[in-house]
């Protein structure tokens, strides 16, 4: 017999080498209010952003600068490659991917140029949120201010 319900826990994984740290300490307000969504943030040491989970590929943003993934489990995971970042109207970003794409874990999304966006006085803080927060019945933030790569940020438990 399968099961035909959808998998009930989800772990997204750090996007790129970092250190993982609150939404709270975001310097944005929309992101630190947890308007956007809830999820966690990191301070990327280099600029590959890879996938957190496994999934389609839902929006690429005109400039580069955030992604739209849909997990396999519904989720609708939005990373956001830095603090108004829009504004450099796509310098210092490359896009690895398209909208519509499947991807997994792991596969390159896009690169960041951190040097460029710091020298345009831009943040590299990259907020990783979940969008449609109605779906999940509880977010536990892993590995808070601590300095990694490849390993679990976020367990989420589903409704």
């Amino acid at each position: 017999m399968f099961n035909l319900f959808k998998k009930k826990e989800v772990a997204l994984y750090m996007p790129a080498k970092g250190k993982v740290i609150e939404l709270d300490q975001v310097p944005d307000q929309v992101f630190a209010s947890r308007m956007v969504g809830d999820g966690v943030a990191f301070i990327p040491h280099d600029g590959l952003i890879k996938a957190p989970c496994s999934g389609k590929v839902v929006q690429v943003f005109p400039t580069n600068h955030a992604i739209g993934i849909e997990s396999k489990e519904g989720l609708e995971v939005l990373i956001h490659l830095g603090i108004d970042t829009v504004e450099l109207k796509g310098e210092g970003f490359q896009s690895l991917i398209k909208e519509g794409q499947e991807i997994k874990k792991g596969d390159p999304l896009a690169k960041m140029d951190l040097k460029l966006i710091k020298e345009k006085g831009k943040e590299i803080i990259t907020p990783v949120v979940i969008t449609n927060m109605e779906i999940v019945k509880e977010l536990k933030p892993c590995r808070l201010d601590e300095t990694i790569d490849d390993e679990v940020i976020l367990n989420i438990r589903l409704k």
